[in-house]
């Protein structure tokens, strides 16, 4: 029998998936692992269907004080991602849910659905300092289960009647969905939104975000979120060393010509099982190009797949990244980007009256 970590998952049962093994979590103390019984019959397996269940959650707002991060609060409607983007560094934060980062993080997903509740009582408690929340940052809110559960706009609802500045990344053009509300909060220096393009090459991209939208039309996202008003920011999310680094130029000027008004870049970063995962999908898509791929991640990193040092995570260091550093800001001079988008207002922030109350008499 192969060793674990190199049975693969069929690939007519994970069609139009990222991740092509289902290794059980790392806080797991046993092991699943499929292995044939000999009889000389043949099965039929399921292939890995989406399947949604619901999270009555106790907090929704999220904090950090991470250096590295623009924000100290974050809010994540759901639980795993059905674009199953193989490089995303949110996967192992399935592993906490009993769930394989691998295929279990696109196909078993978890909804939020009291969300917008709990961020209503939290907006409402005495003393809360108001300050952007970032909407995106580990999955996206508009993965298309958000289209049956909303959650995601449930949430912008409560940030427009409070007047609650807000930060969104995203690849779902379900986005547009919620240009009503996105428009409205736009005119008071409330929102803006970060939309995310790894690729401008369709297969590429097909095979490394398998079930986002293609590059096309995150580019005609970006150009109707811009005619609203809305202020976005272009995402190379991330460059991919010998895969996507020679697009940054033109994904860039694409991204200028739809309309964004600033660019950023981050690396690709491994974290974890997103290490093993990554590699096990070079190795199916990309063998040729698997030594140096790596090579380059490594030599970013002290000859380690990966970095958790603040700072450097994002980057990495050496010669390698000082050139896509380069290029990057060159580009962005190039087509009079910013490199960030101007800061959200927060002196609007008002609690507003609860349903029920008795209006004020002044």
């Amino acid at each position: 029998m192969d060793a674990p970590d190199t049975i693969k998952i069929d690939q007519e049962r994970r069609r139009a998936r990222g991740a092509v093994t289902n290794h059980t979590g790392r806080f797991e103390s046993t092991t699943r692992v499929e292995i044939s019984d000999d009889w000389a019959i043949e099965e039929e397996r399921s292939m890995f269907r989406t399947q949604v269940s619901l999270e009555t959650a106790k907090s929704i707002i999220t904090r950090n004080t991470s250096p590295d991060l623009p924000f100290d609060r974050s809010i994540n409607p759901y639980r795993g991602c059905e674009h199953g983007c193989i490089y995303c560094f949110a996967r192992p934060t399935h592993a906490y849910l009993g769930y394989s980062p691998g295929l279990d993080f696109e196909t078993k997903l978890i909804a939020r659905p009291n969300a917008p509740e709990l961020l209503e009582k939290e907006l409402r408690k005495r003393g809360y300092a108001v300050a952007p929340i970032a909407i995106g940052t580990n999955t996206d809110p508009y993965q298309p289960i958000e289209k049956t559960h909303k959650v995601m706009r449930g949430c912008l609802k409560v940030l427009q009647a409070f007047n609650h500045p807000v930060a969104i990344v995203t690849k779902g053009t379900l986005i547009e969905r919620d240009i009503d509300i996105l428009s409205d909060m736009a005119t008071r220096g409330l929102v803006q939104v970060g939309v995310s393009i790894t690729s401008l090459d369709a297969r590429t991209s097909r095979l490394m975000e398998p079930r986002a939208p293609v590059p096309a039309r995150r580019l005609a996202l970006i150009e109707r979120l811009s005619k609203a008003g809305i202020p976005v920011r272009l995402m190379i999310a991330p460059v991919v060393p010998c895969i996507t680094d020679h697009e940054i130029e033109r994904i860039i000027g694409a991204g200028a010509n739809a309309g964004a008004k600033a660019a950023t870049w981050i690396m690709l970063r491994l974290p974890l099982e997103v290490s093993e995962l990554f590699q096990e999908w070079l190795s199916a898509h990309y063998p040729d190009r698997k030594s140096r791929v790596m090579g380059h991640i490594c030599d970013m990193h002290g000859g380690k797949p990966y970095d958790a040092e603040w700072g450097k995570r994002m980057r990495g260091e050496g010669h390698y990244a000082e050139l896509i550093a380069h290029r990057a800001a060159l580009a962005i001079r190039r087509h009079k980007l910013l490199k960030q988008l101007p800061a959200l207002r927060t002196d609007l922030f008002e609690v507003p009256y609860a349903q029920g109350n008795q209006l004020s008499l002044f």
